[in-house]
């Protein structure tokens, strides 16, 4: 059960105040609050949300077993309002239907954790690619200035004390928790990834976006979106938030220039190489000349803040984005030129992206989450500037998810890399040979791929089969460290096992 960090009680009238009527429950005092009814705690509110698989009132005896005081329940699906009724006046506490309850928990869960976003200075980061870099690198840069945290894939709170996540970006109520408990810590900025996902769903509802970035947009969950459109339009929606003082934007993405013609906020924008910022931007940064080299990369810049030139130890001309849209946003932040330059060259690269082994005799391998078309490429690209031989790639694709994705994916391999070896990736309830057959579908010569569905063995014969002066990029996994098949989360990762790989190579 989520608590205030004072546990003080609240009042359902409260809460509720202009959101629902309380229906005669207005001084019924709240211990606790929960949207999952396995969280939920004796003098608890439980939110029953209408989700896509199921519906939060499927759980209400559950709920109410573990001692919820009352339900906010959202009219959906099978539990339509007149159902709905029937079982409220059945129920031992007061259910109450409250319409487009999911788009309003996290104003709900704000007000009870006694709005923590107003006491911190948050930015969103939303993307197809680069959310997770572009979190962390600005979580550590601003650690130099203040307390700062980070909310996303690879853990939530201090950037030196993250505890483990389950999603992209939490649910409502854990969201608002989290950044209590942030706040709690004495972090005083926050920098979160927020999914398209979380968007559509309302989960970053009574969040208080100082700043929103705008990474990218390329082909993925489809599966979810149903079209480029929606999902385009999923991520504007941070854009539009009431009381927004800032928005960075990638203007060399072609959704980033549309984002441009109607944000209200102060725009910055980050480009390559345009003879001049776009008209509609109030400030700018503007790349000149990218020089990668052995085991970095040094980029030199013009903004509205003066000339500048950054050196990091950062892979991929993908990560030179995420740098400068980092740097905008630190820029726009009163951090002197000098200080956030200085700062973000000591970055240290996201754990799962683009992270670089091996060398000294031995093969390098480049351990990246590139799980996407466009990632995938990108990450590719970035493995050939810095290849002296071939670029191997050892991939695969989810299953249950995108399907579309997956012969673009086999079209991308086959294009950019030397050799290519198809393997299992998180193959879930789906047949791990579909999956395979579907990434070859995308390939003219899919005779000349080889398959070996383990993916530590396809590990093992990629690095076997690569030179002292040849790159293995091994995609999809990243920092993740479970293999999904079927229901069982077997433990596994890319990174320990090409760590185990070399040494043994290196005996």
């Amino acid at each position: 059960m989520a608590q205030r960090p004072d546990h003080k009680a609240l009042l359902l009238g409260d809460l509720l105040d202009g959101i629902a009527d309380a229906a005669g429950h207005a001084h019924l005092a709240v211990d606790g609050i929960a949207q999952d009814s396995r969280e939920v705690g004796p003098g608890s509110l439980f939110l029953a949300i209408h989700g896509q698989a199921t519906h939060g009132m499927d759980y209400l005896d559950q709920a109410v077993e573990a001692g919820a005081r009352c339900a906010l329940v959202e009219p959906g699906g099978r539990w339509d309002l007149a159902r709905l009724m029937r079982a409220a006046a059945d129920a031992p506490i007061p259910v109450l239907p409250v319409e487009s309850l999911g788009r309003k928990a996290g104003v709900i869960a704000a007000r009870f954790f006694g709005q923590p976003g107003l006491s911190l200075r948050v930015v969103g980061v939303t993307g197809t690619n680069g959310k997770t870099s572009i979190s962390h690198f600005l979580g550590q840069a601003l650690s130099h200035w203040v307390n700062a945290g980070v909310i996303g894939t690879l853990g939530n709170g201090p950037v030196d004390r993250l505890q483990p996540a389950t999603h992209t970006t939490p649910d409502a109520v854990s969201l608002q928790a989290e950044l209590a408990r942030q706040v709690q810590l004495g972090v005083r900025s926050v920098a979160m990834e927020v999914s398209s996902h979380a968007l559509d769903q309302g989960r970053v509802a009574g969040v208080p976006f100082h700043t929103a970035v705008f990474s990218n947009l390329s082909h993925d969950h489809l599966d979810y979106h149903g079209s480029m459109v929606a999902y385009a339009e999923a991520k504007a929606r941070l854009f539009r938030r009431p009381g927004l003082s800032l928005a960075v934007i990638n203007a060399d993405d072609r959704a980033g220039r549309e984002l441009l013609q109607e944000v209200s906020a102060c725009t910055m924008t980050v480009a390559v190489g345009s003879e001049r910022p776009p008209l509609l931007a109030d400030r700018h940064l503007r790349i000149l000349e990218v020089e990668p080299h052995a085991r970095g990369q040094r980029v030199r810049f013009e903004s509205s803040w003066g000339d500048g030139e950054l050196a990091a130890g950062l892979l991929g001309r993908f990560n030179i984005d995420n740098l400068m849209l980092s740097l905008a946003v630190l820029l726009a932040w009163d951090m002197p030129l000098e200080r956030a330059c200085d700062t973000l060259s000591r970055v240290e690269p996201v754990p799962g992206r683009m992270n670089l082994l091996g060398g000294a005799g031995l093969p390098g391998v480049v351990i990246d989450y590139a799980h996407t078309p466009d990632a995938l490429e990108k990450a590719l690209q970035a493995v050939r500037e810095h290849a002296k031989g071939q670029v191997l790639c050892v991939f695969g694709c989810g299953g249950d998810r995108d399907r579309d994705k997956r012969p673009r994916m086999g079209a991308v391999a086959e294009r950019l890399a030397d050799r290519v070896i198809l393997t299992d990736d998180n193959p879930r309830s789906e047949p791990g040979e579909r999956i395979i057959e579907a990434v070859l579908a995308g390939m003219r010569s899919p005779d000349r791929v080889a398959v070996q569905r383990d993916r530590a063995r396809a590990i093992e014969q990629a690095i076997a089969a690569a030179g002292p002066d040849d790159l293995v990029l091994i995609a999809g996994k990243g920092h993740e460290r479970f293999q999904l098949v079927g229901d069982a989360r077997i433990p596994f990762s890319d990174l320990e096992q090409a760590q185990r790989v070399l040494r043994e190579r290196a005996a």
